[in-house]
């Protein structure tokens, strides 16, 4: 792992002067090397979070120390990954407040928030469009289209309408080729960014052949990689199983959602796997044992799959317990988040492609407005913050 230092700030104004610890990590993209994440040819572990607000708290002067505050924490407790939207479409502060038209304000946001994770030894992962109605995502899409005269019959059509593909598109390129206004280095060019996400959450309800994500799938991570070849990239898949592998299907919570973990992550440009776990919504009124035991197969599965069938590294890039699910206690959730961890470490730690775990996820103090339930506020949660800290030690020590 690999900390801030007063060379490295230097390093941000000179890139190319010398700096032997840090240069490595700055001029180095995390890779993948068969079921691991790799950097300079030694394997490499996360321990991480999501915290989706991080832009638009970035963007307020009056709030953007909350970003700084909470990577500062994040590091202290060893984690090294945070999972964060580069999009805001239409809307309130928006950051794409119509079809290839941004907020500067919002986009400096986002510089911030990827010059201030590199600042804390922090990675990121930033997904590029929501299947979500929150901040926009596909729904805002669509509704670009019917302003544009488009015939549309639902949100799906965002993954075969000709011309919110390439709106789409068009994003992901106004990302991708982003120029940050506090370094000067061009979002593809920038190491601190390990990976991009095509999108958070994908589903097609009206297709679960599966054909209309694979083939948005194919396009959109093609389009991607022909403009940043350097970075990772990955869909943004809960792990939810289809066609290709039929018999897989009994490993999903009782419905599909048109996805396909195998044959959409079977793709070329898609190096690695993710899954998301919220047994308390798929599994609702189920008892805490039922729970446990599709926790325990649904990670299962999908470890053996990554390694046996695709080859490739998986990411636990969500999973939580909510405050508001019956039984909840602080404990059970530190339970909860201790049972996860513990099988992403002992895979691990027994060669499997678990690169890592990153729980749905941190807020900064003052964001009760903000709450989902979900949220660990890192300085009012000691017993939640040690088994953090604790994973991260136990990862970080296979390196």
């Amino acid at each position: 792992m690999w900390r801030k230092s007063l060379i490295c700030i230097v390093l941000l104004l000179a890139p190319l002067m010398a700096c032997s610890e840090d240069t490595t990590v700055r001029n180095s993209f995390v890779e993948t090397k068969g079921g691991d994440f790799v950097m300079n040819g030694r394997p490499l572990y996360f321990n991480g979070f999501n915290a989706y607000w991080l832009m638009y708290m970035a963007s307020d002067p009056s709030t953007k120390d909350k970003v700084t505050e909470t990577f500062k924490q994040a590091s202290e407790y060893g984690m090294n990954v945070a999972r964060t939207w580069a999009f805001s479409d239409g809307g309130y502060r928006a950051l794409q407040t119509s079809p290839g038209s941004y907020n500067e304000d919002m986009f400096k946001g986002l510089d911030f928030v990827v010059s201030e994770a590199n600042k804390y030894g922090i990675y990121l992962i930033l997904s590029l469009v929501n299947n979500w109605e929150g901040f926009g995502g596909k729904r805002q899409y669509v509704q670009w289209g019917r302003d544009q005269g488009q015939y549309l019959n639902n949100d799906d059509d965002f993954f075969t309408n000709s011309v919110l593909k390439g709106y789409y598109k068009n994003h992901i390129k106004a990302v991708l080729s982003r120029v940050n206004s506090v370094n000067g280095i061009a979002y593809k060019d920038d190491p601190t960014i390990f990976a991009w996400e095509l999108m958070n959450e994908p589903r097609c309800q009206s297709d679960l052949s599966g054909k209309t994500i694979q083939d948005w799938v194919v396009e959109m991570s093609a389009h991607v990689k022909s403009i940043d070849k350097n970075h990772l990239l990955e869909v943004g898949h809960e792990g939810f199983y289809g066609e290709s592998m039929p018999e897989k299907k009994q490993f999903n919570p009782g419905y599909e959602v048109g996805t396909d973990f195998i044959s959409n992550n079977r793709i070329a440009e898609v190096d690695f796997t993710t899954i998301h776990l919220y047994p308390d919504q798929w599994v609702y009124g189920a008892s805490d044992e039922v729970q446990a035991e599709f926790v325990e197969k649904w990670i299962q599965s999908h470890i053996n799959d990554s390694k046996v069938v695709l080859g490739k590294p998986l990411l636990v890039a969500e999973f939580g317990k909510s405050s508001r699910s019956a039984g909840y206690t602080i404990g059970a959730r530190d339970k909860y988040l201790g049972s996860i961890f513990n099988s992403v470490y002992n895979c691990a730690r027994d060669g499997g492609p678990c690169g890592g775990a990153l729980f749905w996820q941190v807020m900064a103090q003052g964001m009760e407005n903000w709450s989902d339930g979900y949220e660990v506020v890192l300085e009012q949660n000691p017993s939640t913050a040690g088994v953090i800290d604790q994973q991260s030690r136990r990862i970080s020590s296979l390196d």
